[in-house]
């Protein structure tokens, strides 16, 4: 298979760099192939060596390539739901073989997202192209795992969290969530965010590349390089906090700026207290 999936990059990099598409029925053909796989979860945006993640640029690109290709189309759903979009990405049909639980209300996979078996979706929500949404985690009411975002297992994104997608530029790293982590209700974790595993991110906290994290646990705080996104240590617990402003009238009108604190690191009490009922899954 991974001599197949090298043939793959070669002719997906290849049509991506083409001012011209010559032969727009076998790009459509190549595209097809590249999306089955990235629904199967053969391929992904960005992948995990040893404790390093690496983004795959091409795999972003035949994306982009999907894009370029589509043509709109109107699409349908019975007699109730209709709406248009690149013919190129249409919703994704959950099936029984695939074992993932789908709670009627109006969510939406879309095609070329992988979605593993015991992924629950309480609706609604929107899984887009590109993501990676690995076993036994839920995905709640309103929230949004945006194009080529990561997601590892048993992870909880709770109601309105929204994990923001990074298509473009093809290099830059998506927004990653490890395995086992708790994102509160109303987060927001965007611009290529790096989640570690076992953390806990509490309601309202929203990170990007431009928001530093202090952490008053160890007295460090974490920012983002031009080289690295902002990373969220293993099992940190972070909430919404704030910091002054010192200077000119920031300070004499006592202002602060939001910022997200790391308050703890995650024990037993803290386990316990965010421990997902296996029985709902």
């Amino acid at each position: 298979m991974r001599d197949s999936i090298h043939e793959l990059k070669s002719a997906i990099e290849t049509l991506y760099a083409s001012a011209t598409i010559t032969d727009p029925a076998a790009a459509r053909r190549t595209f097809a192939a590249f999306r089955a796989r990235l629904t199967r979860g053969e391929i992904r945006a960005a992948e995990r060596i040893n404790t390093r993640w690496t983004t795959n640029a091409w795999v972003k690109q035949g994306i982009l390539l999907g894009f370029r290709l589509g043509e709109l189309k109107e699409m349908s759903d019975g007699d109730v739901l209709s709406f248009l979009d690149k013919d190129t990405f249409p919703a994704r049909r959950i099936t029984l073989a695939d074992r993932v639980r789908v709670v009627p209300g109006g969510s939406s996979i879309r095609e070329g997202a992988y979605v593993a078996a015991s992924v629950v979706c309480m609706p609604p929500m929107f899984i887009n192209v590109g993501a990676y949404v690995d076993e036994g985690t839920m995905v709640d009411s309103h929230a949004l795992v945006g194009s080529c975002a990561q997601i590892g297992k048993r992870v909880h994104l709770s109601a309105a969290a929204q994990i923001g997608g990074v298509l473009e530029p093809i290099n830059a790293a998506p927004v990653i969530i490890e395995d086992d982590v708790l994102v509160g209700g109303n987060c927001g974790v965007f611009e290529g965010t790096l989640v570690r595993s076992r953390a806990v991110l509490g309601a309202g906290t929203i990170l990007t590349r431009s928001t530093p994290l202090y952490d008053l646990v160890r007295g460090e705080v974490y920012r983002a390089t031009p080289d690295h996104p902002l990373e969220v240590p293993e099992n940190a617990v972070v909430v919404p906090g704030s910091r002054a402003v010192t200077k000119g009238k920031g300070a004499e009108w006592n202002l602060s700026l939001y910022t997200p604190v790391i308050v703890k690191y995650r024990d037993e009490k803290t386990a316990r207290g965010i421990e997902l009922e296996d029985w709902l899954r």
